[in-house]
């Protein structure tokens, strides 16, 4: 995520938002980052796509109607009210990962599905449409902090998102040169 966050220039800030999609839906796995001071300043619980999994997320997609979650670098837009209530454009930055989520409709938002006493009833968090959704009682803090062109990254254990992403392959490639 550092390694996207500099080599992708210069973002509004200095804050970056990581998504652990490695963690299971039942831990906090959202962690908003103020690079500046090397502080974190919020650690959450977020949900993801119907179709990416049940309690882990383990397939992603790009494609419209999928509700799976993408994985990726994204940059942060505008705020509106929707559906959802108050939510957060995303634009996705990698071709062919997540460059569909405008037409997706891919936003943050908040969910009643996405607070942890959900857990307690279903053994994990509800499931979006492929949004990282998150409890309503953080939502607005969290998306008022990251607003208005922060990064964004999604991690998860995906063999064809390391294989597409320049950012992924760039970093293999300086680890492969720092081996020789």
């Amino acid at each position: 995520a550092i390694a996207g966050y500099n080599r992708m220039g210069s973002f509004d800030k200095n804050i970056l938002t990581v998504i652990d999609f490695t963690k299971p839906s039942t831990e906090k796995r959202l962690f908003v980052i103020d690079l500046k001071l090397k502080k974190i300043l919020f650690i959450s619980y977020v949900a993801h796509g119907r179709n990416s999994g049940e309690k882990y997320a383990t397939s992603f997609s790009n494609r419209e109607g999928s509700f799976k979650s993408s994985l990726g670098f994204y940059k942060t837009e505008n705020t509106y009210y929707g559906k959802n209530g108050y939510s957060l454009v995303l634009d996705g930055l990698e071709r062919g990962i997540n460059d569909k989520a405008k037409e997706r409709a891919i936003v943050m938002h908040g969910a009643a599905y996405a607070d942890p006493s959900t857990i307690r009833s279903c053994g994990r968090l509800g499931r979006s449409l492929g949004c990282p959704a998150l409890p309503l009682a953080v939502s607005k803090k969290i998306i008022d902090t990251i607003k208005g062109g922060t990064l964004l990254y999604i991690h998860g254990d995906d063999k064809t998102y390391a294989s597409l992403s320049t950012f992924i392959k760039q970093d293999e490639a300086q680890k492969d040169r720092a081996d020789i």
